[in-house]
């Protein structure tokens, strides 16, 4: 007997930023989705289990396998950050994230073990006991080497080297001017040492964290999710932690300490060398301003502004 089709209901915020990020072909991507999530579920043998859930790149569809295991159906384009992620998530075999149980290179559709989307480090009330947390699980992360395939830090920081001055020459405003140059300096200096090998995720903030499902066969750990694998230097993983939650950062009414106690604490969690964390930093914030320089953003989003303050407290310590 035929299974019964199901048919997937797309979020119109998902079909919204497919469509903002990548035009036609975003909005033909969506289109094609419902297609095919049923294409893989009968090809795995999935049931759908309760509402699906999106972000700005995948939507997620909770399932169970064959064998009554909960298990997560993510489809997702194929592009320069996504292609790493099945990879990366072998490379890991579940230590430290979420465990890869199935894969379409073609599509880029993968089965994913279930995690407990309501518990991320997010809801940990104490952020300096989840800075700690999240703190170790980037160490447990890039203590792997990047299998062979995946970005290389040393191109992506070089490319923003040779954007830079082009972004410079649109900011109207010195301090702009004076954030590009400092960031882009402090990652000129940095750069011929070498950009590392560790197997980093790129996106690794409170939310991406999530427990193990209760009652499960994962021991009680915090498991890494939506990895946007490179190969490089774990110096370039701390930006996300340091700008997410910063509403704490601003109501303790220090900035500067703040952002230095979190700075501090994940240097020593991770055993790196201060000073080049602080470059890597740096050049991860001439990252996100360039994008949005480069987009013609007229006013910054609230991550970019929280990383200005970040460089800005950075670059204070690097000339101290």
């Amino acid at each position: 007997m035929s299974r019964s089709r199901f048919l997937v209901e797309v979020p119109a915020s998902l079909r919204e930023a497919h469509a903002r990020y990548s035009g036609e072909a975003g909005r033909a991507w969506a289109a094609r989705l419902p297609a095919l999530a049923d294409q893989w579920l009968g090809e795995w043998g999935l049931t759908p289990e309760g509402a699906v859930a999106c972000g700005a790149v995948a939507l997620v569809v909770p399932v169970r396998r064959r064998d009554g295991t909960a298990a997560v159906l993510k489809l997702q384009p194929v592009d320069e950050e996504t292609r790493g992620e099945p990879a990366a998530l072998r490379a890991w075999d579940g230590a430290g994230a979420v465990r890869l149980l199935e894969h379409d290179p073609a599509s880029g559709t993968m089965l994913l073990e279930r995690l407990d989307a309501s518990r991320s480090l997010g809801s940990v009330p104490d952020a300096e006991e989840a800075l700690r947390l999240l703190s170790a699980r980037l160490a447990q992360l890039s203590s792997v080497p990047a299998p062979p395939g995946l970005r290389r830090l040393e191109e992506i920081a070089a490319d923003l080297l040779r954007r830079a001055p082009a972004a410079r020459g649109r900011v109207g405003d010195p301090a702009s001017r004076g954030l590009l140059d400092g960031c882009a300096g402090a990652l000129a200096e940095v750069l011929p040492d070498g950009a590392g090998d560790r197997l980093l995720h790129w996106d690794l903030h409170y939310d991406n964290v999530l427990a193990p499902l209760p009652g499960g066969s994962r021991p009680a750990e915090w498991l890494a999710i939506d990895p946007k694998p490179l190969a490089g230097d774990p110096a370039f993983e701390l930006l996300p932690a340091l700008h997410n939650r910063w509403g704490e950062v601003v109501a303790g009414g220090d900035v500067a300490r703040a952002v230095l106690r979190r700075f501090d604490l994940m240097t020593e969690v991770l055993g790196l060398e201060r000073r080049r964390a602080v470059a890597w930093t740096l050049a991860r914030v001439l990252q996100s301003v360039l994008w949005e320089v480069e987009a013609g953003v007229t006013a910054p989003s609230a991550h970019v502004r929280a990383d200005r303050r970040v460089a800005e407290v950075l670059r204070a310590r690097r000339a101290g």
